[in-house]
């Protein structure tokens, strides 16, 4: 059976999804057709349906539930994770309120977890990951929300972190902050969707026990990494939870969802 599966081409991601779609376990029949995005293409395609089974970013997860089903496997929770807060300077914090913020997408987790930190801050640019670092240093930014491999490079660049916001989710609701999820449409038939999600943790267990050797498959999509700071985002990002979510990921997940209805109830 042919699926087609959108993942991004982070190490993360590529660690997770290596032995699945390089078929280096038994597929038991299934074949994917594999589309490498950034995380805000794939949460819009996943508005569309256009996949069926995708990374999302947990912070699009509420406009998915009636499409597709969350999977337990494959995702990106934990704590020590979230995205930072970034400028040019320290005094920027006292000014966030009326600055312009990079954010890496409109419906991704690190602009909800800003939106949580920073409610009245309204003044937003929407760019690609990959761009925030440099919006911030040519001044089309005040400051920026960086994810993903930028956590490990932004002081290389002379820029100062402002805030964790990871560390502000943690502390306000004690739970895990969960940035990715993977979904499957909830066209295809239960018993297929839960087969595809042992596939997804089979492949996980699969990467662990060959770790931490870095993959040809890993490297080749690592955008110019250093196999130091592909470990060190392997590590931050994959564990526990995304092997299976479990309780504890769960109440994660359900707190990120009352989060965001309590953020866009109408007395808000």
């Amino acid at each position: 059976m042919n699926l087609t599966l959108g993942f991004s081409p982070c190490p993360n991601d590529t660690f997770i999804f290596d032995a699945l779609v390089n078929k280096k376990i038994d597929t038991k029949g299934f074949d994917f057709e594999v589309h490498l995005e950034d995380v805000q293409t794939l949460n819009e395609w996943a508005l569309k349906g256009k996949l069926d089974i995708s990374k999302i970013s947990y912070g699009v997860l509420p406009l998915l539930l009636n499409n597709y089903i969350l999977l337990k496997s494959g995702g990106a929770l934990g704590k020590g994770v979230g995205p930072l807060l970034i400028a040019k300077s320290e005094d920027r914090k006292s000014k966030i309120e009326n600055s312009l913020i990079a954010i890496p997408g409109e419906n991704t987790t690190a602009h909800l977890l800003f939106s949580l930190a920073f409610p009245n801050a309204k003044n937003k640019v929407f760019k690609v990951f990959n761009e925030i670092e440099d919006a911030v240093l040519n001044n089309e930014a005040d400051a920026g929300v960086i994810i993903h491999e930028n956590r490990f490079t932004y002081q290389d660049r002379g820029l100062v972190k402002l805030i964790d916001l990871g560390n502000y989710w943690e502390e306000k609701t004690g739970a895990p902050i969960p940035l990715g999820g993977i979904v499957a449409s909830n066209k295809l038939d239960k018993e297929i969707i839960q087969q595809v999600n042992s596939l997804i943790r089979e492949s996980v267990e699969y990467s662990f026990k060959t770790y931490p050797k870095i993959s040809d498959y890993i490297r080749a999509h690592a955008q110019e990494m250093n196999e130091s700071v592909m470990r060190q985002h392997i590590d931050l990002y994959v564990n526990i939870f995304s092997i299976d979510l479990g309780e504890e990921g769960q109440k994660a997940v359900d707190t990120l969802l009352k989060v965001y209805e309590q953020k866009h109830s109408p007395a808000n």
